[in-house]
């Protein structure tokens, strides 16, 4: 039994994820309505399947935290966070946020997630940009991970 409770546990973050990507997706494009593209999309979708809490963490954490989350990629980047797709930047944020601060998440899970969520929402071939960015980020913000 409880390995399908984590089975159902890793569905709804993966929900949440997918989730999230498409607000902050959306977010990204009108940043002073944050709160009601948050609001917006729940009401608008079944919102059943979803880890609402962790979604809810994810959004908040990151719409607080944007300074700081891009301060931290941008090294990473071979070009202006301003010049990236919007669907990769939301999910590098989403990804970078994670790696910072939801630490009893695996890594390889966080990077797979990003990954997955590029490939179905992001332009082709745009999971490859997003898995090297998050690649050099790990070797920072995972250190400890990384060496156990």
């Amino acid at each position: 039994m409880p390995e399908k409770k984590n089975h159902i546990i890793f569905k709804q973050r993966h929900e949440a994820r997918k989730a999230g990507l498409q607000i902050l997706y959306r977010w990204q494009l009108n940043e002073e309505l944050s709160r009601h593209v948050f609001a917006d999309y729940i009401e608008e979708n079944n919102m059943a399947a979803v880890d609402a809490e962790y979604l809810q963490r994810l959004f908040l954490g990151i719409t607080e935290n944007l300074a700081e989350i891009d301060a931290v990629i941008t090294p990473a980047l071979d070009r202006k966070l301003s010049l990236l797709n919007p669907v990769e930047l939301a999910a590098l944020r989403q990804a970078t946020f994670e790696l910072m601060h939801c630490i009893d998440v695996p890594y390889k899970v966080v990077i797979n997630e990003a990954i997955e969520l590029v490939k179905e929402f992001g332009a082709e071939g745009g999971h490859k940009y997003i898995n090297g960015v998050l690649d050099k980020l790990v070797l920072t913000l995972r250190k400890a991970e990384i060496a156990s």
